[in-house]
């Protein structure tokens, strides 16, 4: 799994000079395998020694640098001037150098390098220390604010357990999560995290699920129910018997999901790294210019030109960039964990500010998933307990929704009635169940399903979603079953409208008349669509149909929690799954996972994304307004090598904490 990746590329990202990380570190980073989820605390604390060996380096720099001012001979103070220089830079000098020899020049280290020999070779020995002293400096407060964000991340990350206890007789054992087996019985304290994902089997709490979706709210739970991974168990103690093992259990997937979304870049950090590739040999090249061509052909001394070129190199260095962009989006990927909205990529996170139509799975997304039976209509001839008890055995295997409500609708009507298996059972796709129980082969599924079968059945006009069911190609009944809407849901709906978003179409395999019932309920509008009756492979035609109306430069979303959503969730441009609790299938095909089963999730997702955009195109305009600005006046001979400090370290470390920004985002 890819615990560090994340959480180490921010600070790698940056430029050669960064003394926590270099533009070739960065390299490496993103083809490198990732290591553990505790080498992100190990990172942390080498970051912190980093940081303090960075003030006793200042400290020791800052004495000579001082005594340069301070000492009568010349001789004396170019000395202390070199010391300072050489005790402040010497890790930039050894880079530069090492670099070189890897054929890797036109990095930052270089440009500075070159700056502030040439500084001591014309006699400015004062200036050349002085921008190693406050690029150190500005190096500094950079990787404080660079770690703060490492930290909020890390935060995130902490949901891994640390261990679990293994309940074996009347032996208790804490041992890694990764060794316990499905099936295995753990108990989880108060005050500890739930290891892994289970059942409780004793014990009644409250839990925190705050790390995995954003919300405060304590849930109650108790015998019977499922717990997650990751959660906090608050109250009283928990007996738990694990249904998933580590590696496949929430915690897991979310750590794998946010460690595994810097791999995946957006077009402006793809486009900063391409752009820095080419500007640092380009603006080489022109301080070359500027120091040979005018003494040469021009009036002016070599000593006043090269002056400038070297100012206009310090002031080039790219860092500000290179270090800053990445870092918002990082921030921003974050800051959507932390509110329940998992992005697995900052590509997918600029994808989501430019959402034009949104397209909805109808069950368990805008409606609860939750079926239960409303009325039963037995054909002539047959009764309800026939209707029931068929249709439950058809069922029986069966983990859709729809079958959990009839087995739930048979037990209460024959409570302890238990009904054989079938023999041979199978699913077909978007039409229903076939399944054979003895010597009955029985039908149950939707009203196509007996058309396909050429079941003589009659139609129920009843609002619902209906359950039609055959014995040995007898028609037995309808059973009707109601699903609520969410009601999040049609104000979530109301949200992205108010986002921008300029058309919502609502997808169900449901029959039209319910679907257009839910979609009355919701005030879908005029420009808005409902699809019904839908099999999988309808789905993605539709999507292909709404994906060729988009405006052009914008997006196609999909939100869907069904293992028949995964290729719906594929095709769109931003695939979002649904619900914590959605199937593995529509988790590994999303690109955007809602952590709750809340609609409204989306739209918090969308104005997270837009916050980063936002800073992300102020920091790019900063920047490179700054630069030019700067580089010109270096040129005029405005500028001298104090002013090229502020462009460079002061501009760099304005937009890291711009960028930072994008933690505090509140929604």
């Amino acid at each position: 799994m890819n615990s560090n990746s994340t959480n180490s590329q921010i600070v790698g990202t940056g430029c050669a000079c960064c003394e926590s990380g270099s533009c070739e570190q960065a390299e490496d980073a993103d083809d490198s395998d990732s290591s553990s989820t505790s080498a992100a605390t190990n990172a942390t604390a080498n970051n912190d020694n980093a940081q303090r060996n960075q003030l006793i380096q200042l400290g020791l720099g800052v004495l000579p640098f001082v005594a340069g001012f301070i000492l009568p001979d010349p001789t004396l103070s170019f000395a202390a001037f070199l010391v300072s220089y050489l005790i402040l830079g010497w890790r930039v000098l050894y880079k530069a150098v090492h670099n070189l020899f890897r054929g890797k020049i036109f990095d930052e280290n270089f440009l500075m390098s070159i700056a502030t020999i040439g500084a001591f070779a014309i006699g400015k020995y004062a200036e050349g220390a002085a921008v190693m002293l406050f690029y150190l400096v500005g190096m500094y407060f950079q990787n404080r604010a660079i770690n703060k964000s490492k930290r909020s991340i890390a935060e995130l990350m902490d949901i891994r357990p640390d261990f679990a206890t293994l309940v074996e007789g009347d032996k208790r054992t804490q041992v890694d999560p990764s060794m316990i087996n499905v099936g295995d019985i753990i108990i989880v304290k108060p005050g500890e995290k739930i290891p892994l994902d289970g059942t409780v089997t004793a014990g009644r709490s409250l839990l925190d699920t705050r790390a995995l979706t954003g919300e405060s709210v304590p849930r109650n739970v108790t015998t019977g129910e499922e717990v997650l991974s990751g959660t906090l168990n608050l109250d009283s103690a928990l007996t738990i018997k694990v249904t998933a093992a580590y590696k496949d259990s929430t915690v897991a997937r979310i750590i794998e999901l946010v460690e595994n979304a810097r791999s995946k870049k957006a077009a402006t950090e793809n486009f900063i790294t391409t752009f820095a590739r080419y500007y640092t040999p380009l603006v080489v090249t022109l301080a070359s210019l500027l120091a040979v061509i005018p003494p040469l052909f021009f009036a002016g001394s070599w000593e006043e030109w090269l002056y400038r070129a070297l100012v206009f190199l310090v002031i080039s260095c790219p860092c500000a960039l290179v270090v800053s962009i990445p870092l918002s989006y990082f921030s921003g990927i974050g800051t959507a964990s932390r509110n329940g909205v998992l992005v697995k990529g900052s590509n997918y996170l600029d994808a989501l500010t430019k959402l034009d139509i949104v397209a909805l799975d109808k069950t368990g997304t805008l409606t609860e998933g939750i079926f239960k039976v409303c009325s039963m209509h037995p054909a002539e001839g047959h009764s309800i307990d026939d209707l029931i008890d068929y249709a439950t055995k058809a069922e029986l295997l069966s983990n859709h929704p729809i079958a959990h409500s009839i087995s739930q609708a048979h037990d209460e009507m024959h409570p302890g009635c238990k009904l054989e298996s079938p023999q041979d059972f199978r699913e077909v796709a978007g039409h229903g169940i076939s399944a054979t129980v003895g010597d009955d082969h029985i039908l149950a599924g939707n009203s196509k399903f007996m058309v396909a079968e050429s079941i003589p059945f009659t139609e129920c006009p009843e609002v619902g979603t209906k359950l039609y069911a055959a014995v040995n190609g007898a028609y037995l009944g309808c059973i009707v079953i109601a699903d609520e809407v969410k009601a999040d849901s049609k104000h979530a709906l109301k949200e992205l409208k108010q986002l921008g978003v300029r058309k919502i179409a609502m997808l169900t395999g449901d029959n039209a008349v319910v679907a257009r019932d839910v979609g009355k309920k919701l005030a879908l509008g005029k420009t808005d669509e409902v699809h019904a009756e839908l099999l999988p492979q309808d789905k993605v035609s539709i999507i292909e149909q709404l994906d060729a109306g988009k405006r052009a430069g914008k997006s196609l979303g999909f939100v869907g929690d069904g293992i028949n959503d995964a290729p719906v969730l594929a095709r769109a441009d931003v695939g979002i799954a649904m619900g914590g609790l959605g199937s593995d299938a529509a988790i590994e095909a999303a690109d955007v996972v809602l952590m709750t089963d809340e609609p409204s999730k989306l739209a918090s997702g969308i104005k997270i994304a837009r916050a980063t955009r936002r800073i992300v195109v102020q920091n790019i305009v900063f920047v490179l307004g700054v630069k030019a600005a700067f580089m010109l006046m270096a040129a005029l001979g405005v500028a001298g090598i104090w002013e090229a400090v502020f462009a460079d370290v002061g501009v760099t470390l304005i937009a890291v904490l711009n960028a930072m920004r994008i933690l505090r985002t509140k929604i």
